[in-house]
């Protein structure tokens, strides 16, 4: 057998998942809503920040750098090299925050639910579209 041989069923398998990533990875901002009300405890999307920063607007913004707010060292030191919130950056922080940022204020554990995530960013992409 050649050494990169691959067997039929794991290449089908693939493919499949590759065409079922694009329609995951829009997330539904509705359902993305009823998500944020495990972030809303210290967060928001309206106007000001709470025990964490405000959210909205957080897609393609630099990480740690809403005014007004006090980041943790160790946050800071994880945006040191100019790191923007981009969607796969946001979904790799949401199912593991602490464990992506050593020594983080933030108390959440995470979520687990790729299809959650997909949701919630969607959903802080553009709050005003989930009524």
């Amino acid at each position: 057998m050649p050494r990169n041989f691959m067997p039929r069923k794991f290449l089908t398998l693939l493919a499949l998942a590759v065409v079922a990533l694009p329609a995951h990875a829009e997330g539904d901002a509705v359902a993305g809503k009823k998500a944020f009300r495990k972030c809303a405890a210290c967060h928001t999307v309206e106007t000001g920040n709470r025990v964490g920063p405000n959210l909205a607007g957080i897609g393609g913004r630099p990480v740690a750098s809403v005014d007004g707010f006090r980041y943790s060292p160790a946050m800071k030191d994880f945006a040191a090299d100019g790191k923007v919130w981009d969607e796969a950056l946001l979904a790799q922080y949401l199912a593991a925050p602490k464990t992506m940022v050593k020594g983080t204020s933030m108390a959440f554990a995470g979520i687990r639910k790729g299809e959650e995530i997909a949701d919630l960013i969607a959903y802080l992409k553009d709050p005003a579209s989930a009524p």
